[in-house]
């Protein structure tokens, strides 16, 4: 995480692989593994990510992660085996996440009823498709990824975060920080740089077009000028007229929410080729941007390019987290990202609920069993820190970190906690 590195030798996972390991184990959090005598129950977790495309790297490491926390049990929780099938919502003609394919998967799982706990997905948009048919199948979620306000909590859209729940109960959680947040640190970063105005780009997904909606709220609360708001076709071949067009309103900054599947590296170059360097008009993504692959679109126009990211580096992880990380680089021919410790830490929390779950039932427990004690996290003590869910199903940890581009690098800057807004 933090700074990143060179990709070298990278696994590729395979689509929907099952993994079915034995044994006994424990792990932070509480729900110790217990055996006995007997062939144990089993049960099945999946996760959901994007395998295809520019954040298959990012996503790799993620899978490599929830298999070493089920390893490092011996693939048991509360004596029960764990069964794990690592699900791709990505195709290849989009390169990228789709909604059909996440509609797909959710709908295929969700009348599986072997499946006890779900890890994913990465992508809000695919969230957004999948929250209320796993909320109807009572399927516990709980995602290293999602970021969009308007999944846990009030936004702009008066339906959300109503509609994705049918039952009227929650099902899903996370343990990133959320936009609200990840908006305000976009903000104080302006203001600690001295920007006076910005203009507002989005990639009109659900994660970007959200993102931005909260740093505009949080910029104009610190009385930084809007200089203009625009979505974007992310598909498209240049954006140099809208650089143009964005030159005459002179910004201090430009900043851009969205993935990087939506041609985050040609918007950079255009603003730079419009002459508004990054000194002086300064760019600021966040973290869907937060991968290799934007500095290689980029080029030479990504330098001094900031990104927040909605959690931290490796180098701010708690010592556990610095022990994941170093146990992590030593199994496997491929460094961390930036969300490998956070679907680390999902695993582990749905392992510990589905342990909790295994001892209150006195066998292999059910789907509702494990959403209680996914939902019951408190105090949990892992590699991201301490913190719990709270009643919306977010975290409550409230620091981000700020990210600058140098050297064709990504370098950590600084910790930025938004509670403190």
């Amino acid at each position: 995480m933090g700074r990143m590195r060179s990709l070298g030798g990278l696994m590729v996972m395979g689509i929907a692989s099952a993994l079915l390991v034995v044994g006994c184990g424990g792990a932070s959090g509480g729900g110790g593994d217990g055996g006995g005598g007997g062939e144990a129950e089993t049960v099945k977790i999946v996760s959901d990510l994007p395998l295809q495309g520019s954040n298959r790297a990012q996503t790799t490491t993620m899978v490599n992660s929830i298999k070493m926390a089920i390893e490092e049990r011996n693939g048991k929780a509360g004596g029960v085996n764990i069964d794990y099938e690592s699900l791709d919502d990505a195709t290849a003609q989009a390169g990228s996440w789709d909604a059909a394919k996440c509609a797909e998967n959710a709908q295929s799982v969700a009348q599986d009823e072997e499946v006890v706990g779900w890890i994913g997905p990465f992508n809000s948009g695919c969230a957004a498709t999948q929250i209320p048919t796993l909320n109807e199948a009572g399927l516990g979620m709980i995602s290293p990824a999602n970021t969009y306000i308007g999944l846990t909590k009030p936004s702009p859209d008066k339906t959300e975060p109503e509609k994705y729940y049918p039952t009227g109960e929650r099902n899903y959680t996370r343990v990133i920080v959320a936009d609200d947040e990840q908006g305000q640190a976009g903000a104080l970063l302006m203001q600690d740089e001295g920007v006076k105005s910005v203009y507002i780009l989005d990639d009109r997904e659900t994660y970007g077009q959200g993102l931005a909606d909260q740093v505009q709220a949080s910029a104009e609360e610190l009385g930084i000028e809007i200089a203009g708001r625009q979505g974007i076709d992310g598909s498209a071949s240049n954006y140099r007229s809208l650089m143009s067009r964005i030159k005459q309103e002179n910004p201090d900054a430009i900043y851009f929410g969205g993935i990087i599947e939506n041609n985050a590296g040609q918007l950079v170059k255009d603003k730079v080729s419009a002459g508004m360097n990054n000194d002086d008009v300064l760019f600021i993504g966040p973290d869907g941007i937060f991968v290799d692959e934007f500095i290689t679109q980029a080029g030479d126009a990504a330098e001094g390019a900031y990104i927040t990211f909605g959690g931290l580096p490796e180098s701010e992880l708690t010592p556990e987290g610095k022990q994941f990380v170093k146990n992590y680089e030593q199994q496997h021919d491929d460094v961390v990202q930036p969300y490998t410790a956070y679907a680390y830490e999902a695993a582990n929390v749905m392992l510990d609920a589905i342990a909790r779950a295994a001892k209150e039932s006195g066998g292999a427990p059910d789907r509702e069993a494990v959403l209680k004690q996914i939902l019951a996290t408190k105090d949990y003590q892992g590699v991201l820190g301490t913190w719990s869910f709270d009643d919306d199903g977010d975290t409550t940890l409230t620091e981000l970190s700020v990210q600058q581009i140098e050297n064709g690098k990504f370098v950590y800057q600084r910790t930025i906690d938004a509670g403190d807004m």
